[in-house]
């Protein structure tokens, strides 16, 4: 999210915390469900001294946002959803795994360095059972139930996240949009003056 997040500094206070399991964070020994993560969301912008924020999630990441949105709407102002998981065509592991390899050639050869460092330091236990997390958690019977403005970002070549999926997705949506963009499954990484293009006028609006 780095290339995004710097991007969107020149016009917006930017915050881009890593959750418990991830990043530099603590590593719990098993890993947090979404709820849990979403929990640790609420908590960390209490600390942070944020009663409300607008939100750009990536894959899992908008699973996380989902989740905090239906617990907390009142301190979601609006959402962006890029490349939201789990494709409801491509619920198991082997079909994500396929998806995945298919996505490596579109993405930019950097980001593969930082994955590998990022999935290392995660640890093999711990990203297996987020994944396990990821495909039970059920974005689409949240969406419905989340009222404030949510825009879905697709890349154009993304092969996890279909465009039948995010169509579906904004169809549930009471105030949500679809925009289609340049790159694949990481437009945030790989293409992100495209993809900051797209979501500043979104974010703007937020005021």
């Amino acid at each position: 999210m780095v290339p995004t997040a710097g991007r969107l500094s020149a016009d917006f206070p930017v915050y881009a915390p890593d959750l418990p399991g991830f990043g530099h964070s603590s590593k719990p020994f098993h890993a947090l469900d979404v709820v849990a993560l979403a929990e640790v969301l609420a908590s960390w912008m209490t600390a942070a001294g944020l009663e409300s924020a607008a939100m750009v999630g990536n894959s899992l990441g908008c699973q996380v946002i989902a989740e905090f949105g239906l617990r907390y709407p009142q301190r979601l102002r609006r959402a962006v959803l890029q490349g939201p998981t789990i494709d409801r065509f491509a619920r198991t592991n082997f079909k994500q795994f396929g998806r995945f390899v298919r996505d490596l050639p579109r993405e930019r050869v950097p980001e593969y360095f930082i994955n590998g460092h990022d999935y290392l330091r995660t640890g093999l236990r711990r990203g297996w059972e987020t994944m396990q997390i990821a495909l039970a958690d059920r974005i689409e019977d949240k969406l419905p139930r989340l009222s404030m403005p949510v825009l879905i970002v697709r890349g154009a070549h993304d092969p996890i996240v279909s465009r039948r999926w995010v169509e579906d997705l904004v169809r549930l949506l009471p105030n949500g949009r679809l925009t289609i963009t340049q790159g694949a499954h990481t437009p945030n990484f790989s293409e992100p003056d495209s993809f900051v293009s797209v979501i500043r006028p979104f974010l703007r609006a937020a005021g």
